[in-house]
């Protein structure tokens, strides 16, 4: 009989791709992949530790998974499953835990599928992830998220990344030529580059801390030689996202304008107090450089509210430090205390409620950048990629900086990239077009 596998991610961008990495591994060992809401042999729920409520969703989709069947094997993977596996292993119906070193092997753990009451756990001390595992997530037939880098070497005091997956370390550039040309091989014209601090991109395995190859090198690379049409920078920390990446991306045939900076903080005295690498001057001078030479640009800002000593001067100064800027959106964390982290025993906490509060505030500042964004886009033509989902007649794609459009449902249209003229934005915020070219 068929064995299946089910699997659910949470988090970011890399926890996709490699949650699509560990079902292709599953497949090989004669598992069939089926939706999460389906009775399988197997369910892999690869989570995220970011926040209290990633902790808190992954005990709702172990709850999830067993409605779909309740002697389903419940195996966690992932940051919470690396940081906190005996706290895991207590979760009622969770039978296996694997930690950073193991989740790629999985399939060499599923050699017993009986439920039993005592939770296996095997996660190796985080100093033992220092190897590099490639990836990639093709979930959908329009684009792919490429990992070229996994762990971080920086410190900021709120973040417990470094503990759940260990020391910066990179994938070769040869094997992401190889890994974009397997994508576009299946038909996929987008590639979203992802890691945990892929700016720090180049340094080797088993701390080699040379950088063999820079981020900017990769992307030179990639933008030579790779096949697939856009691609497309997740995130990158604005001290590593040096003038010349920005100018290449400006000249470049497949780099698109959209970038994502996270900030965490418009104070200096506050990101002092994380240690971040940067202060709000060279922030606003990498929006500068951006808007300078490509006035288009989508530019995507992180930032933490509540985050320990965050007065209500200091968050003004974030708020009009942001609201300054010629941004174009915003994600909004709220900052929650993270065992073993500096930030954690620092005075100053701000109460739950003013954190909620300041969330808020910024979420609305959010809405209001893209919409002006959005606005000032208007007229002009853009190349869309369109997706496959046809909703209520409609179809929807992204502009290759990054604003959502839609058009009525057209099958030919699907997975391909066109040119339109951006005309109005619409009472659901999404804009409408007029198609340049024909289907």
């Amino acid at each position: 009989m068929q064995k299946t596998a089910a699997f659910y991610t949470l988090g970011c961008k890399l926890n996709f791709a490699e949650t699509s990495t560990i079902a292709r591994n599953l497949n090989k060992g004669g598992y069939e992949t089926v939706d999460f809401e389906q009775k399988a042999n197997v369910y892999v729920i690869n989570t995220c530790s970011v926040t209290q409520h990633a902790d808190n969703e992954c005990k709702r989709i172990v709850r999830k998974a067993q409605q779909s069947n309740p002697d389903g094997f419940i195996v966690i993977v992932g940051c919470y499953a690396q940081l906190k596996p005996e706290e895991i292993a207590q979760i009622p119906g969770v039978d296996l835990v694997l930690g950073a070193r193991e989740k790629f092997n999985i399939v060499n753990f599923l050699d017993d599928l009986s439920k039993s009451e005592n939770t296996q756990v095997h996660s190796c001390e985080i100093q033992e992830a220092d190897f590099y595992e490639s990836a990639y997530s093709i979930g959908d037939r329009t684009r792919a998220f490429l990992k070229v880098q996994d762990g971080c070497d920086y410190k900021c005091t709120y973040c417990t990344i470094p503990l759940a997956r260990g020391i910066s370390r990179s994938d070769t550039v040869e094997n992401i030529i190889q890994k974009a040309n397997e994508i576009a091989q299946k038909g996929i014209q987008e590639i979203v580059l992802t890691g945990v601090n892929i700016g720090d991109y180049g340094k080797g395995e088993f701390g080699n801390k040379k950088h063999e190859n820079t981020f900017m090198e990769l992307c030179q690379k990639l933008d030579e030689e790779s096949p697939v049409h856009r691609i497309r920078i997740s995130s990158i920390e604005p001290n590593l996202l040096k003038n010349e990446i920005i100018e290449f991306s400006a000249n470049s045939k497949r780099f698109v304008p959209h970038f994502h900076i996270p900030l965490q903080s418009g104070s200096d005295v506050l990101l002092k107090k994380m240690k971040r690498r940067y202060l709000t001057d060279l922030y606003r001078e990498r929006v500068s450089k951006i808007k300078e030479v490509m006035p288009h640009a989508c530019i995507g800002v992180d930032v933490i509210v509540g985050f320990p000593g965050e007065t209500d001067e200091e968050f003004l100064t974030t708020y009009n430090f942001l609201n300054d800027l010629d941004i174009s959106y915003l994600h909004v964390f709220t900052y929650s205390e993270r065992e073993n982290t500096e930030a954690s025993q620092m005075d100053g906490k701000v109460p739950i409620q003013i954190r909620k509060k300041r969330n808020k505030m910024l979420r609305i500042l959010s809405e209001k950048k893209r919409v002006a964004f959005y606005l000032s886009q208007m007229g002009t033509t853009r190349k869309v990629l369109w997706e496959e989902e046809n909703r209520n007649g409609f179809m929807y794609g992204y502009t290759d900086n990054y604003i959502r459009v839609q058009t009525e449902f057209d099958p030919n249209l699907i997975n391909k990239l066109m040119e339109v003229e951006l005309v109005e934005l619409n009472t659901d915020g999404i804009v409408e077009v007029k198609l340049l070219q024909p289907a």
